[in-house]
């Protein structure tokens, strides 16, 4: 039975044109799996043939682990204590064996130990082809469709397969079999059977992939693509710049007559590409990405990292775009918060900062009406730079002495202190319960207190525009932060 165990291992090495190892790795196996059933419970079986012979043993194995972690499975683990008893050498992670009988092959019967021996072929040949595939270094899968699996699209390139799941698809594309197929490769999982290449039609990457290709300077390094934002099958913009003065990105992208991005707005079915020059100075990058709307004005908040664009009447459902999708777009490739208005809106929105930092300032500093709108003319906008900006800048302040300057200083300082203490104090209000939320850091929990939010109810209880105005967060972190509060409300329901 050795002998004949020999030649089936050397004729299926030679039809598969695979190495003899493995064959005699899925012959172990299948000795493994079916001495396993003679014992009850989940034990670990290992045998090793002689790969000239054809002999083997056969070995039952404990893995050895930790004291204190305990045994998981008892029929194939073995504490550290127990085992130093049986072998004082061992050591944790390794492996205690003791001989038992060996199966007869003839027991295991000749269809089982076929099947599991062409299922390690398989594999293996499998993991061969994807190897094979990966080491090109290809980021574009090219194959055709083979067949649909549940929605996901399995294309075939040679004999690999890659997965278009249906939320990686071109919305409106339809895509048939035998039909060419053009995707980018997001990642590999060979834990995935059948398709374990994961592909996206959808994806930015993919658009700067294919723009990569048809522009030869991308690849040269004189060009580069700094960002992309896609509205799939729609419409979409790219960021370029240029590392050679002589080359226009723009122009180099678009290509004589459009050739190259019609290139890619072909094979992304119709999606119209915005070109967009990319720019250090995010305001100007902001405008750039707007096109082709023109921008009025523009105001920069680093600290909320948003940007309010103004634009007139002519401009503003341009600037939008439609059901908002230039200005997400644009939100997206620059990576800044857009809020479009037009010139009424920008005036409104001015007077009431305006109005509130005039009171700030007439509270804390304990000045009139004119003194605080000096101040909001020289351009301050808090307190901390009415305290610390460099004392020569406001020595420049035609309006204002040296005394003045110097009061109006330690006014704000003292005011900011003071704010400082009864923040402290109303932070040692919030509750505990709170104060463990997740989500929630220091900065944030100062900033509820200040708001008069105290509990986790009062949080749960507020709305997230409510919430918003208190911490300055996105609607979307607000919303997350409100629902995380609320969720032991209902963590006795089932």
């Amino acid at each position: 039975m050795n002998r004949e165990m020999l030649m089936l291992v050397d004729a299926i090495s030679r039809e598969k044109n695979v190495e003899r190892d493995l064959v005699f790795g899925a012959v172990e196996s299948a000795l493994a799996q079916a001495t396993k059933k003679l014992y009850q419970g989940d034990v670990d079986i290992r045998v090793v043939m002689d790969r000239d012979s054809g002999e083997y043993e056969t070995f039952r194995r404990w893995l050895v682990v930790p004291d204190e972690a305990g045994l998981q499975n008892p029929d194939a683990e073995e504490m550290l204590m127990d085992a130093k008893e049986r072998l004082s050498d061992v050591e944790e992670g390794e492996y205690i064996e003791e001989s038992v009988e060996s199966l007869p092959i003839g027991r295991i019967g000749a269809m089982a130990a076929k099947q599991v021996i062409l299922q390690k072929i398989r594999d293996a040949e499998r993991e061969m082809l994807l190897s094979d595939f990966l080491a090109r270094g290809d980021k574009i899968f090219v194959g055709s469709v083979k067949r649909m699996d549940k929605g996901d699209i399995i294309v075939e390139s040679g004999r690999v397969e890659g997965r278009l799941r249906r939320s990686e698809m071109i919305p409106k594309e339809n895509l048939r079999s035998s039909d060419r197929v053009r995707a980018m490769i997001m990642e590999v999982d060979v834990t995935l059977r059948g398709a374990p290449i994961i592909l996206s039609r959808s994806a930015p990457e993919f658009m700067i992939e294919l723009f990569r290709q048809e522009v030869p300077e991308i690849e040269q390094g004189l060009l580069e693509i700094k960002s992309c934002a896609r509205d799939p099958g729609s419409r979409a913009k790219i960021a370029v710049i240029s590392h050679d003065k002589r080359v226009d990105p723009i122009g180099t992208c678009v290509g004589v007559r459009g050739t190259r991005v019609n290139a890619v707005t072909n094979e992304l079915a119709g999606e119209r590409v915005d070109i967009v020059l990319w720019s250090e100075d995010p305001a100007q990058f902001v405008i750039g990405a707007l096109a082709p709307a023109n921008v009025s004005s523009i105001v920069v908040d680093e600290e909320k990292h948003a940007m309010d664009v103004v634009v007139d009447d002519e401009n503003l459902a341009m600037a939008i775009g439609r059901g908002g999708q230039n200005v997400r777009l644009a939100s997206d490739l620059t990576g800044w918060k857009i809020n479009i208005m037009d010139a009424a809106e920008s005036a409104q929105k001015t007077a009431t900062e305006t109005e509130g930092l005039r009171a700030l300032f007439v509270a804390k500093l304990d000045v009139d009406q004119e003194v605080a709108d000096i101040l909001i003319e020289e351009g301050f906008t808090s307190l901390e730079e009415v305290a610390y900006v460099p004392l020569q800048e406001m020595l420049e302040i035609e309006s204002f002495d040296e005394d003045t300057v110097n009061e109006l200083r330690a006014r704000a300082k003292d005011a900011l202190l003071t704010m400082e203490i009864a923040m402290e104090e109303s932070v040692e209000e919030v509750s505990q319960d709170l104060r463990d939320l997740e989500g929630l850091d220091a900065e944030l929990i100062a900033k509820l207190a200040v708001g008069g939010v105290h509990t986790r109810d009062d949080l749960a209880d507020l709305a997230v525009d409510e919430l918003v105005d208190i911490t300055g967060q996105s609607e979307e972190e607000a919303k997350t932060l409100i629902l995380k509060a609320r969720e032991h409300w209902f963590a006795g329901q089932a």
